[in-house]
């Protein structure tokens, strides 16, 4: 537990901090990190979470309305954070915004949808073993002998993830408040969500969520909402359709690390 958090805590810490040193005017690097992401968490979702959500129930169809209210929630989501999650970084999402908030004004919508975001990540996240082991002999399958064991991969699809989504974060707010140590203070908010997250379903929820629909809900909603912002990532490195080698090996490599982890 004390990795987990650590590990989501200063990866957000981590990556806002390196801002300061990154080439703002040469974002390849960052489109080739997020090719990578994009592709780990599809894969990560696909052949982890949502198999782990399906036999966490008896009655699997439901889960798939619990998923649709992932996909919507996170694009409601993105109105306000405009798609800092998945590493867009705009100083000023929309012109008429900038009239509104003004420089040194705090994005307050901005943070609050990413912490909203992120919180539900972590919550989930330390219950995919948990509760997904309760399913699995609830549903006396002997079919699936590792349902369950998918904690660490989810911890490092979660962490790949928020890389780019604190870099983006962290620009903007040092874009708007022009100053990279107040800038870094609102960004502990971001980093400690998903710890949050983690902590209070493991130890606040933990009885409640183990004993009846609420993981099942829960994760149908994370699977919504990272299947939503992995697809979104995919299609945004290569808007145009044109082939870029350094894209296509990114994703084929998080793609295959996601595969190969599942079969240690």
């Amino acid at each position: 537990m004390i990795v987990a958090v650590s590990v989501l805590f200063f990866t957000v810490l981590l990556a806002g901090w390196l801002v300061r040193f990154l080439p703002q005017n040469n974002q390849r690097w960052l489109k080739l990190l997020l090719a990578f992401s994009g592709a780990y968490l599809f894969a990560l979702t696909i052949l982890h979470i949502l198999p782990d959500v399906l036999l966490s129930t008896q009655d699997p169809h439901r889960v798939g309305f619990y998923i649709l209210a992932g996909f919507f929630l996170q694009l409601v989501l993105e109105v306000f954070s405009h798609g800092v999650e998945h590493g867009h970084i705009h100083a000023h999402p929309q012109g008429h915004h900038h009239h509104h908030q003004g420089i040194g004004a705090v994005p307050v919508l901005l943070l609050t949808s990413l912490v909203i975001h992120s919180f539900l990540e972590g919550s989930v996240m330390v219950q995919s073993r948990m509760a997904a082991q309760q399913a699995h002999e609830h549903l006396h399958s002997h079919a699936h002998t590792h349902v369950g064991d998918n904690f660490y991969h989810i911890l490092a699809g979660i962490a790949l993830h928020h890389i780019p989504a604190a870099i983006a974060l962290m620009s903007v707010l040092v874009e708007r408040l022009h100053s990279f140590k107040k800038a870094f203070g609102y960004l502990l908010l971001f980093a400690l969500a998903s710890p949050l997250g983690l902590l209070f379903s493991n130890y606040v929820a933990l009885e409640k969520l183990l004993s009846g629909e609420a993981y099942t809900v829960l994760s149908g909603l994370v699977v919504g909402n990272f299947l939503h912002i992995s697809t979104t990532i995919l299609f945004e490195t290569s808007p145009e359709h044109r082939f870029n080698r350094g894209k296509l090996l990114a994703t084929i490599a998080g793609a295959l690390i996601a595969i190969g982890a599942g079969m240690l």
